[in-house]
């Protein structure tokens, strides 16, 4: 049974964005080329005007060779065809540039097209798709291949029109001349479209190995940056290197095995044999009294023109076929996949708050793998306003359990629903927009301080942004560089601590004003005096809001109206702090441990 197409859905869309085809390589840059039809019409008309320009040359200088073997020609006679062979020049040289505009225009639209495109669908990705794919191989899809494609069109699709013209043209004027000379140009243009076919067919999977593993090298070179201070921490300088320089050689030997088939690609002796052949069978019609000796210097004009098809061939089709590789590595990450659709005809309203799991279970993995579902059956109700605190040890599924509230993952079996009503029913965008996490391994972007505080709410005014960072106890600490709020963050926020990291994370969510206040271990890096001073200012804003809380502090355990105990994926028990503390042994372990040096007592 043939597979069934994966739906177009996806969370995030550009309205009015136009689609494409992505069954093949082939159907997506023809239908990204026909967007643009007028400039491909450009290019063709262009393309056969000039190599109709070029052929006219050596065609009028064979009918000169003729006018001065005559007796009794006349100066104007030549100099009329002197003419014809400066406008035909002429008509080459302006052709050239008008063709090469288009062919450029046309490459560099689609490569901008292609690049939104791609862009755009990885912003519309599910979490899932994204924890599968390697940082540097989409980066070579974004830029190396994003550039084969470019080059697949300017030279190598109007090097092809012109090669392809340029074998074409002058067997149509060597079949004006005389039929009597086409045997040898025929079989020529045989020899050559059968090895260009087999050249393509040899070339195209080292191309596709080639960009593959151009993608594997960066990869591990994106690898490597980004976790720089483990390598140098755990003195993996050599290991990595290794590594690298592995990946760099499998990439230059892809190089050196399409070196060898083009070595092997021998059209360029054909070419020498069949020119000497038609100089021969040329020149017997001519004595055979057939054609004149003007006739023959147009002939081998003509057929001298078949050197410029032969030898960019090899050039153009590689082209070709990287830039093919290259479009399908960049279609893969374009093609829909399954994942949650953004849903904008789904329900837009202000959250109240209230959060209900039902039997909710997910996992990573399919279920005919065998894998253990990461959550099982999780079942329990936050009322509005209500603080919930979700314990358990490492590994017991509490940050993917949030990661279900806001829909960046999707439930494998069961529901969530806010305020009564299933996440999948609601407009993807409004349900984040009032959804705030705080995690303990922040992310913030290569900006400016205010940037990264107000990048949920671009619109904010520099007072609210000011007054957030003072709620986060940040606003301190920002005045103290030189630049103040407009001070650059390195990537990743390198330049800066981990409480500073967290604080500047906890302005941004203070700033979104949300419904539901999702904190992971969001003071982990914190001391304890910074915290108190930024959980009294958690608890005015809790107060209106829900707040679902993942930590190992007993002071914010405490602050809990209600504890969830997570063991393996599934609830062991639910209720305040000091019921627990009671009825549950789990909970008790946890909390001792948690309590190590601590005053508390049981």
């Amino acid at each position: 049974m043939p597979a069934l197409p994966v739906p177009d859905i996806r969370e995030y869309s550009v309205e009015n964005l136009r689609r494409y085809t992505t069954a093949g390589a082939g159907r997506w840059i023809t239908a990204h080329v026909l967007q643009y039809w007028w400039f491909l019409l450009l290019l063709v008309l262009t393309a056969v005007i000039n190599n109709a320009a070029y052929g006219t040359v050596p065609l009028f200088i064979g009918r000169g060779f003729d006018l001065v073997s005559r007796h009794g020609w006349s100066t104007p006679d030549l100099a009329r065809i002197a003419l014809v062979v400066a406008l035909a020049a002429v008509t080459q040289g302006v052709t050239g540039l008008l063709r090469n505009f288009s062919v450029e225009f046309l490459a560099h639209k689609i490569e901008r097209d292609a690049r939104e495109e791609m862009y755009t669908a990885l912003l519309g990705k599910s979490q899932s798709f994204h924890a599968a794919q390697r940082t540097g191989d989409i980066m070579a899809r974004a830029t190396n291949d994003m550039r084969a494609l470019n080059l697949l069109f300017s030279p190598g699709l109007m090097l092809i029109i012109d090669s392809s013209l340029a074998l074409l043209i002058p067997l149509a004027m060597i079949l004006m001349i005389d039929i009597a000379l086409w045997p040898v140009p025929i079989l020529f243009t045989a020899l050559l479209a059968i090895t260009v076919h087999n050249y393509n067919r040899r070339l195209k999977p080292l191309s596709i190995a080639q960009r593959n593993e151009f993608g594997a090298m960066n990869a591990v070179l994106a690898d490597a940056i980004g976790g720089i201070e483990v390598v140098k921490s755990a003195v993996q300088e050599r290991y990595e290197l290794d590594r690298f320089t592995g990946r760099a050689r499998a990439f230059r030997d892809y190089f050196v095995r399409q070196g060898a088939v083009q070595a092997l690609y021998w059209p360029m002796l054909a070419f020498a044999l069949c020119w000497a052949a038609a100089l021969f069978h040329g020149l017997w019609l001519w004595r055979a009294g057939t054609i004149s000796l003007g006739e023959v210097v147009s002939f081998m004009g003509l057929f001298a023109t078949f050197r410029f098809t032969t030898f960019i061939s090899i050039f153009s089709f590689n082209l070709v076929q990287l830039g093919l590789a290259s479009a399908d590595r960049i279609i893969a990450l374009i093609r829909p996949s399954p994942g949650m659709d953004q849903n904008p005809r789904g329900r837009r309203a202000r959250i109240r708050g209230k959060v209900e799991l039902r039997e909710a279970s997910f996992s990573f993995a399919l279920p005919e793998h065998g894998d253990p579902p990461v959550l099982q059956d999780v079942s329990f109700t936050i009322e509005p306003g209500e603080t919930v605190a979700i314990v358990g040890r490492t590994g017991s599924g509490k940050s993917t359990l949030t990661r279900l509230v806001n829909r960046i993952f999707e439930v494998s079996s069961g529901s969530v629903l806010i305020d009564g009503v299933d996440v999948r029913e609601w407009d993807l965008e409004s349900l984040r927009g009032q959804i705030s996490t705080i995690e303990q391994d922040v992310f913030l972007f290569s900006l400016s301080i205010r940037d990264n505080i107000a990048f949920g709410r671009p619109d904010a005014s520099e007072a609210e942004i000011i007054a957030a960072a003072q709620q986060a106890q940040a606003h301190e600490f920002i005045m103290s560089f030189r630049e103040g709020y407009d001070t650059m963050i390195g990537e990743r926020g390198v330049t800066l601590s981990g409480g500073q990291k967290q604080r500047l994370a906890i302005a941004r969510a203070f700033l979104t004003d949300p419904r539901i206040l999702i904190l992971d271990d969001s003071t982990s890096a914190i001391d304890s005096r910074t915290e108190d001073e930024i959980q009294q200012a958690m608890d005015r804003i809790a107060a209106r809001r829900t707040t679902i809380l993942i930590t190992h502090r007993l002071s914010q355990i405490r602050r809990a109206d209600r504890i969830v105990l997570l063991h393996r994926g599934r609830i062991l028990d639910t209720g305040p702090h000091e019921e627990l503390l009671q009825r549950s042994e789990d909970y008790r372990r946890i909390f001792a441990h948690a309590c190590v040096g601590c005053r508390e007592s049981f």
